[in-house]
């Protein structure tokens, strides 16, 4: 059985069966069917369907509203029905090639609506291990106890943080997410293995030699510390939006509500520990033995390739494995040489910020970059990571570069670390010798930082970075004041997000236009807006979701997670793409401002066709509220709704 056969043969057999249908196709939200005889249909009974929205009999058509799954109904209606697909295909998404260029796309895309708060957290961190540098402060005040949980509580309970975007990203509930980050960092796990005397050990002996702390139903548990961590929130996030999403479907609607956050928490958290945590685990003790090996063989061919991998090995939280082997190091021998060679990150890092900065005129992008840079230089490199490098990969591989470079010095000087100590300006003290004091190998360190900085920054300014990628559009003009603005900024962590109007022209409340599916808000809530203009602009920076072939309606995911859907008039997919022009593609990025779809108001008007246009939020379901604004007329520089989150 398919997954909506028996919605779809109850919809066949009241429509009045095959014979009954002239012509079927689908637009973004419902089945667009042409009945000989509408008589036939048992309306009735369809609305009434576990999988439908409702029915519209509008303009010839008989239209069952499914919702932003219609298409996948429609494949298996044709199918099921045995009748000719009627309808055009969609524009296939342009989507991202390469298993690094997906994994960039999906970190920066869970990112984004945290990067101003972990931009504040990280500038926190630096002011406070500058306090704590210059004595200010001292580790056991209330003051510095309270400033450091301010800046690294974030980074410490950082799973819980992407649980809530990674979910958003990926469809699944935002707090099911939460809880499954919560689950990583439970206070009483992490101390089992910080504190806990292992029940056994695992491959003993071996490169992947594993205390096992617990075990689950009897199945030991390879436990990693998942604070701060990034690649296993956001695999348990993903293995949890694909669970519910079956769930959903299979779980009957009474108590789907429970059931379904119930079985998909109980079934993906022991997962992600069983299985995310060993792979994690194996994978960085095996690299990290590896790369010890190879500092044997050539210092200088380890220092490259442990500082040019070491951003990928603190995402992937793979840096674990070489703990072991760096703690062992400075018991045995009094020193390591293993771990130091991604050190000069920090500054490599800063860098390459530096040179962003000030290429850059993105006014948006200044203002993540400075504190990014600041707090880089401190050692805090996560802002800067995922608001700066991450989303520009050309960027993200100068960094990696310029740690190579560093890692190469430290190895021609054979640079050793003595003690435990801090990160980017304040690892100097790390590399003093207790003996002999600033040696050749301080030396190298130092000259290391510096080659690392001075490269990032070169590289960057001169070549990895084109600052067209961020230009900013202000083309938008008002149309009131002839002056150009861009639309309206929106702030990724306040509660409150301003949508600018995607079109110009009077305002038209949801309730009074025609189509039932957009008046009684079965598809979200929000405003209509009557055209003065034929053209579509990006209320803010975001994604195109979904672009139907007759080009009369698109969707669109903005970066602070609303979904959005913009349907120029009413039953205008019937002109099948006439008098409408896409400017973008199913799956291109767009900035705020960005006109997105053209379209001919007089020839829409002269084809007999309502030009009220639905703004709606399509993500209804998932925010407090949405705010309409009480102005008769709007311009795209003018705020059109609100949305409490």
């Amino acid at each position: 059985m398919t997954e909506y056969q028996n919605l779809n043969e109850t919809i066949l057999k009241n429509i009045g069966g095959k014979e009954n249908i002239s012509g079927l196709a689908h637009c973004m939200t419902r089945l667009r069917f042409r009945l000989k005889d509408e008589s036939k249909a048992n309306t009735e009974v369809i609305k009434k369907l576990s999988g439908v929205v409702t029915v519209v009999q509008s303009g010839g058509q008989y239209q069952v509203v499914i919702g932003n799954h219609v298409s996948e109904v429609y494949k298996e209606f044709v199918v099921m029905a045995g009748i000719q697909d009627d309808a055009q295909s969609e524009v296939s998404q342009d989507k991202p090639k390469g298993i690094l260029n997906i994994f960039i796309d999906i970190v920066s895309g869970i990112f984004t609506p945290v990067i101003s708060v972990l931009m504040a957290a990280g500038m926190i961190k630096g002011l406070v291990a500058l306090l704590s540098a210059f004595k200010l402060l001292e580790p056991t005040s209330g003051t510095y106890i309270i400033l450091n949980a301010t800046g690294d509580g974030l980074f410490y309970f950082f799973p819980l943080f992407l649980g809530y975007t990674g979910s958003k990203k990926f469809g699944g509930k935002p707090f099911i997410g939460m809880a499954i980050g919560a689950a990583l960092v439970y206070p009483t796990i992490t101390a089992t293995m910080a504190n806990g005397d292992a029940l056994f050990t695992l491959f003993r002996g071996t490169v992947i030699e594993s205390p096992v702390y617990v075990t689950f139903l009897g199945i030991p548990v390879i436990l990693m510390s998942y604070t701060s961590s990034v690649v296993p929130i956001i695999a348990g996030t993903y293995l949890a939006a694909k669970l519910e999403g079956v769930f959903n479907r299979v779980i009957p609607r009474l108590v789907r509500s429970f059931f379904v956050s119930f079985l998909t928490l109980i079934i993906t958290v022991p997962l992600v520990f069983l299985i995310v945590g060993p792979l994690t685990t194996w994978l960085g003790l095996f690299l990290g033995q590896l790369l010890s090996a190879s500092y044997n063989l050539s210092p200088i061919l380890s220092g490259i390739l442990i500082g040019g991998f070491w951003q990928v090995f603190i995402m992937f939280g793979l840096h674990w494995g070489f703990i072991p082997i760096a703690l062992n190091n400075l018991a045995t021998l009094g020193y390591d040489v293993v771990m130091i060679s991604g050190a000069t990150t920090p500054l490599a890092m800063a860098g390459v910020t530096l040179g962003v900065m000030l290429k850059t005129k993105n006014k948006k992008l200044k203002e993540i970059a400075l504190p990014a840079f600041l707090s880089s230089l401190f050692g805090v490199t996560e802002p800067a990571l995922y608001g700066v490098t991450l989303p520009r990969k050309k960027v993200f591989y100068t960094t990696s570069v310029a740690v190579a470079m560093g890692g190469a010095i430290m190895g021609v000087f054979k640079t050793r670390s003595h003690i435990n100590g801090g990160t980017g300006i304040f690892a100097l003290p790390k590399f003093i010798n207790p003996t002999t004091g600033f040696d050749k190998s301080f030396i190298g360190f130092a000259l290391a930082c510096a080659v690392a900085f001075g490269a990032g920054f070169l590289i960057t300014y001169f070549y990895s970075y084109d600052p067209k990628i961020d230009e900013e559009d202000t083309s938008v003009s008002d149309a009131k004041t002839g002056d150009s603005n861009p639309v309206n900024e929106t702030i990724a962590s306040s509660a409150e997000y301003e949508i600018a109007s995607p079109v110009k022209g009077e305002t038209v409340p949801l309730e009074q236009l025609k189509d039932a599916a957009f008046s009684t808000g079965l598809l979200g809530d929000g405003l209509g807006v009557l055209p003065i203009e034929g053209k579509i602009y990006a209320p803010a920076d975001g994604e195109v979701t979904v672009l139907f072939p007759t080009s009369h309606a698109i969707g669109m995911l903005l970066d602070n997670g609303i979904e959005l859907l913009v349907h120029v008039g009413m039953d205008t997919v019937e002109l099948t793409g006439n008098y409408f022009e896409p400017l973008v593609k199913q799956g291109d990025k767009f900035k705020k401002g960005q006109v997105l779809l053209a379209f001919d108001i007089e020839a829409i008007e002269k084809a007999g066709y309502g030009l009220e246009t639905p703004v709606i939020v399509t993500n209804t379901k998932d925010v407090l509220d949405v705010l309409k604004t009480d102005e008769k007329s709007v311009d795209t520089s003018d705020v059109l709704l609100t949305i409490i989150t």
